[in-house]
C-alpha cells in the first residue's frame, strides 16, 4: 500500500459514465468520460437501456485511464451510480431484460390492495393512495405483471449498482447506501426489511432474489481475473462500498451536518442534509441511507430539475443554439446572458416546476404552472422564471426539513451541472437569503466515492476526517438582500400559495384527461 496512493473511483450516471482517480488530498488527477443514448424509449414513458452498455463504458473508461496515470498507484476502487434503476439477471448474472431505468413512466395499474392489518391501518390514517401509488409505480410489479416468464426466470434482482459490482468482483452484493427505489428495504435499520414489513405484500419480491449488503467504506469484494482482463484495473484490487450518486454528492461537497444544504441542480433537483436520526421529511417517506455509515440523508426531491433547462433549450433555445455553432461559442454562454437580460423576479412571471408529479408531496396530480404572464415577457423571462421557480421549490423543501429536524440551515453547497452558471448560483444565494458555495471540484458524486473508499482502505480514521482532508470550499456567492426582500415576498405571497390554490383544478385536469394515470 505506501506506493498505492490514488483512489479509482467509478460514476456511472445517466448520459455518461467518469472513470475518476483521485489522489488523498481530493485533487483530480485523472478523468475518463464515455457517453451514451441515455434511454431506448419502445413506448412513450418507457426509459430502457441494455446493461452491457454500462458495463462497456466502464471498461472503456477505465482502459484509457492507464495512458495518463500508472495503474500501479490505485490502492482501491469504489462506485457511485444512478438511483433506482434495476436489472433482472440469471444465475450466471446474465440479464435477463434491458435496465429499468429510474426515469421510466410507466405504471402497473389495478393492483389489489394490501390485506389485512396493514391494509386496515394504512386505511384508516389516509394513506392507501400512497400505498397504491406505490404499488403502481414498483418496476417489480410490472415486470411480474407484463414478463412472467422473466420475473421467473430471475436469480438476481439488483439495482445498477449491484449489477456493475456483480460485474467487478464476481458477487451479488452491493452498499446499503445505494438501495433507493421500490424494494422491500428497511431505512431505519440499512437492512432488508423484516418479514412482517408492509413492503413484501406491496411487491412480488422474495429475500432470496436480492443481493447482500455492506455498509459503506466496507468491502465488497476484489476485482477479478475477468474483470482485470477488460478494465485494466489490477486483479485483487479491494472494491470499497460507496453510495448511490446524491448520497456521495452530499459529501461530496463537504456537507455533514443538518446546517449546511446540499443543493443539487443535476437532472432531478435535490435539496440534503446529512444527520444521524432517522427523520421523515416527508410522512411515509423515509431519508435515504447517507454515504455515512449510520446515518441519513434528507431530502426533497424535484423529479424534473434541472432537466427543465433542457427542456427549454430543446423548445425555445434554437436561435441561442444556432448563433452558438455559428460564431464557436459554448451555447451556455448565450443562455446565461438570457437570464442576465432579466431583473430578479422575471417581472412577475411566476413557475412552479411539477413538470412530473412527486410521490406525496406535490401529489400524483400535480402539474407544472407558469403565472403572470404580460406583454414584456420574452423567452429570457420564461429561462429565469424556470431557474427561479426550482429555487423555489428547493427552498420550501429546505423548511420543510428545518421544520422536522429544528436545525436551521444556514449555508448552502451546491453542486450538479447547475451549479456551474453564475446567474443560477447567484439567484439562488438571493432567493434563500444565504451564501451558496460551489465545491471546489466539480466531480462530487464521484469524490463521494474515493472518500468512501479512502476510508474503507485505512488512509482515514473515519469519513469526517476524510472529508476534511478531501473536499475544499470554492467560490462563494453572497445574497445580495434588495434581490432577496423581492423574491421573498414572491416566495411567501405568491409561490407557497400556488399548488394548494390549483391542486382542484389539477385533479379535474387528470380527471378529464386521464394524464399523466
Amino acid at each position: 500500500m505506501m506506493n498505492r496512493d490514488l483512489i479509482l473511483s467509478i460514476d456511472c450516471g445517466t448520459q455518461s459514465l467518469k472513470a475518476l482517480v483521485f489522489d488523498l488530498e481530493g485533487n483530480l488527477v485523472a478523468r475518463e468520460q464515455i457517453g451514451f443514448t441515455p434511454y431506448v424509449s419502445l413506448h412513450p414513458g418507457w426509459a430502457e437501456q441494455d446493461p452491457e452498455v454500462f458495463w462497456q463504458a466502464l471498461c472503456q473508461a477505465c482502459q484509457n485511464l492507464w495512458c495518463l496515470v500508472k495503474k500501479e498507484r490505485i490502492a482501491g476502487v469504489s462506485l457511485t451510480s444512478q438511483r433506482g434503476s434495476v436489472v433482472n439477471v440469471n444465475a450466471s448474472g446474465k440479464p435477463l431484460r434491458p435496465a429499468m431505468l429510474w426515469l421510466d413512466q410507466r405504471k402497473t395499474h389495478n393492483q389489489r390492495f394490501i390485506p389485512g392489518p396493514w391494509g386496515f391501518l394504512f386505511r384508516v390514517t389516509g394513506l392507501r393512495d400512497t400505498i397504491a401509488y406505490f404499488q403502481s409505480e414498483a418496476e417489480a410489479n410490472w415486470i411480474a405483471a407484463y414478463q412472467p416468464d422473466v420475473w421467473r426466470a430471475t436469480f438476481k434482482y439488483l439495482l445498477l449498482s449491484g449489477y456493475l459490482t456483480w460485474r467487478l468482483v464476481g458477487e451479488f452484493v452491493d452498499s446499503t447506501g445505494c438501495q433507493v427505489g421500490y424494494l422491500p428495504f428497511d431505512f431505519k435499520r440499512f437492512q432488508w426489511a423484516g418479514k412482517w414489513d408492509w413492503k413484501w405484500l406491496c411487491l412480488p419480491i422474495d429475500r432470496s432474489i436480492l443481493p447482500d449488503l455492506v455498509q459503506p467504506s466496507r468491502q465488497l469484494g476484489q476485482i477479478t481475473a475477468d474483470a482485470a482482463s477488460q478494465t485494466g484495473i489490477p486483479k485483487g484490487l479491494p472494491m470499497i462500498a460507496a453510495a448511490a450518486d446524491k448520497a456521495c454528492e452530499v459529501i461530496g461537497a463537504g456537507s455533514l451536518a443538518p446546517s449546511i444544504g446540499c443543493l443539487s441542480y443535476g437532472t432531478t433537483a435535490t435539496i440534503n442534509v446529512t444527520h444521524h436520526k432517522y427523520i421523515e421529511a416527508i410522512p411515509l417517506l423515509p431519508p435515504y441511507p447517507s454515504a455515512v455509515p449510520g446515518h441519513y440523508t434528507l431530502e426533497v426531491q424535484i423529479f424534473r430539475g434541472y432537466w427543465m433547462v433542457s427542456w427549454f433549450k430543446e423548445e425555445f433555445g434554437f436561435p441561442e443554439m444556432r448563433l452558438a455553432v455559428k460564431n464557436g461559442q459554448q451555447a451556455e454562454t448565450l443562455f446565461e446572458k438570457l437570464v442576465e437580460s432579466v431583473p430578479p423576479g422575471s417581472m412577475g412571471l411566476m413557475l412552479q416546476p411539477y413538470w412530473t408529479p412527486g410521490l406525496k408531496l406535490p401529489g400524483p396530480e400535480a402539474k407544472g404552472a407558469i403565472i403572470g404572464f404580460g406583454d414584456v415577457h420574452s423567452r429570457a423571462h420564461l429561462y429565469r422564471s424556470i431557474l427561479e421557480g426550482l429555487a423555489y421549490a428547493l427552498r420550501e423543501g429546505k423548511e420543510r426539513i428545518e421544520k422536522k429536524t429544528h436545525i436551521p440551515i444556514t449555508s448552502l453547497r451546491i453542486s450538479g451541472g447547475g451549479s456551474q452558471s453564475p446567474s443560477a448560483m447567484q439567484l439562488t444565494a438571493d432567493i434563500f437569503g444565504l451564501p451558496a458555495a460551489r465545491p471546489g471540484l466539480y466531480e462530487t458524486s464521484g469524490l463521494g466515492a474515493a472518500i468512501n473508499a479512502a476510508t474503507g482502505l485505512g488512509f482515514f480514521d473515519d469519513i469526517q476526517t476524510a472529508v476534511h482532508h478531501m473536499t475544499h470550499v470554492g467560490s462563494v456567492f453572497e445574497p445580495n438582500m434588495q434581490a432577496h426582500a423581492i423574491y421573498n415576498d414572491l416566495y411567501q405571497d405568491v409561490y407557497k400559495k400556488l399548488y394548494r390554490k390549483l391542486k382542484p383544478f389539477y385533479q379535474r385536469i387528470r380527471k378529464i384527461t386521464g394524464y399523466p394515470a
